[in-house]
């Protein structure tokens, strides 16, 4: 749900940063090690996708780290060396998967579902309540059988409040989760975008406010 690139040619982490976005992921791009370690500290990420040449301080070192600190977040290296040699080493670093450049974008997003499935609790790619249907894989929605278009920052905030199974998931924990590290928490963007949620679910409502606590669905 909530991917970090760490990529030192500033303009392919902004094109991956751009797809990702667009695949219905919260996306942060740093350009160093210490950068991505910084935000790495910051924020609970479900993926990192991790140059190994970073500047100042090195890929392999930012991926010793998380797994030194048994980090829940999934790596992804995202490197030109790729030679078998390369992904072993890679690999054995405690890196989650290994893709060399030149790749595919699809296969990239595939890769990243992949392994946010893997650092979440186990939920089926399909999930349906009260008529509610979620495909989070081909990204569809529809309740009672009619498609909801839905933007993918509100198809992220349903997929977590599905995924919550009727518990109650807190505006800071959806801002935290559905929304990059640029996103002011004062705007009320949470706010904003459940009330578009809700119009396009429609009646009867479905999504509960629980006051001062959170929303559940």
């Amino acid at each position: 749900m909530r991917v970090l690139v760490a990529e030192d040619e500033e303009q392919l982490a902004e094109l991956i940063a751009t797809g990702l976005r667009r695949a219905g992921f919260a996306v942060d791009t740093v350009y160093s090690g210490d950068a991505a370690l910084a935000y790495l500290g910051l924020h609970d990420y479900d993926v990192v996708v991790l140059d190994r040449d970073l500047p100042r301080v090195h890929g392999d070192d930012v991926a010793r780290h998380l797994v030194a600190s048994a980090s829940r977040t999934r790596i992804l290296m995202l490197t030109a060396a790729g030679s078998m040699e390369d992904r072993v080493a890679g690999l054995d670093l405690g890196a989650d998967d290994y893709l060399p450049k030149p790749f595919e974008f699809p296969e990239l997003v595939s890769r990243v579902r992949a392994l946010r499935r893997r650092s979440a609790r186990p939920t089926s790619p399909l999930l349906e309540k009260d008529g509610l249907r979620l495909d989070t894989v081909r990204r569809t929605a529809t309740r009672d059988g009619c498609e909801l278009d839905l933007s993918p920052k509100e198809f992220a905030v349903l997929q977590i409040l599905m995924e919550a199974d009727g518990a109650v998931v807190s505006a800071e924990e959806l801002l935290e989760r559905a929304w990059d590290a640029h996103a002011d928490p004062f705007t009320g963007a949470v706010r904003v975008a459940l009330s578009k949620l809700r119009g396009k679910l429609g009646d009867p409502p479905l999504i509960r406010t629980v006051q001062g606590v959170g929303y559940t669905l």
